[in-house]
Parts: C-alpha cells; sequence; structure tokens
C-alpha cells in the first residue's frame, strides 16, 4: 500500500466514532480472510496479548469507550515493556563489544602443559 493511501485511511478512520472503527476492523479481518494472498504478519508477543484483550472486552460486548480506555492503557504499557526490552538489548550489546574488546586486546595464553613424566623406576606415592 502506499504512503497517500494509507495516510487517506487514517484521515476518513480519525473522523468516525470508536464502535464504527470495531465494524470497519471486523470487515477487514473478513476481506483477508477471503483475498488475501498471504496472513498478515504477526505482531510481536505483547501487542499480540494486547489484540487478544481487545478481542475479548469486545467479545464481552463491553463499550467502545470501556474498550478503548483499556486498550489506550494497554499501549502505554506496551510501549513501556518495549523501551525497557530495547534498553536491555541495548546494555547487553555493550557488554558484550566490551568483552570483545578486551579478550581480543589479551595476548592468547599457552595451553595448560602437563607435568613431565617421572622417569622409569621413580615410585612417587
Amino acid at each position: 500500500m502506499n504512503d497517500i493511501l494509507r495516510e487517506r485511511l487514517i484521515r476518513k478512520l480519525d473522523t468516525l466514532p470508536e464502535e464504527k472503527i470495531y465494524q470497519i476492523l471486523d470487515y477487514i479481518d473478513f476481506l483477508e480472510s477471503k483475498y488475501a494472498p498471504k496472513p498478515s504478519t504477526a505482531p510481536n508477543p505483547l501487542k499480540r496479548f494486547a489484540e487478544g484483550v481487545e478481542d475479548t472486552l469486545r467479545a464481552g460486548r463491553m463499550s467502545a469507550g470501556v474498550i478503548g480506555g483499556t486498550m489506550s492503557v494497554m499501549n502505554k504499557a506496551v510501549g513501556v515493556v518495549t523501551d525497557v526490552a530495547n534498553a536491555g538489548k541495548s546494555v547487553a550489546s555493550e557488554i558484550a563489544g566490551v568483552v570483545s574488546s578486551v579478550t581480543s586486546s589479551r595476548p592468547p595464553t599457552p595451553p595448560d602443559q602437563a607435568p613431565p613424566p617421572s622417569p622409569p623406576g621413580d615410585q612417587r606415592k
């Protein structure tokens, strides 16, 4: 999908009430199941969890306002957890870089040498 069409769809969606947006989502799911040549890409596990909560609330016939408020909180939580995960990855990458630079600048250590064998007839205990 080109950017102009994507922006046009978003502009149109922004003008509609939330309960109509959910109807559109249902229709898109229907069209996808009938005509999509390949399945859509799966969201990350956190977003998949949030979508599952949203679907459960919708199945329970919660109002669009309740669903919207819940999803707003979940979206913020997903953002925080994603930021923490990214920070953890960054720290791990930095540590790996430091370890790599330290080990590459150190001269190689010789392998451990076994003690020389004792001469024949030497009976050490």
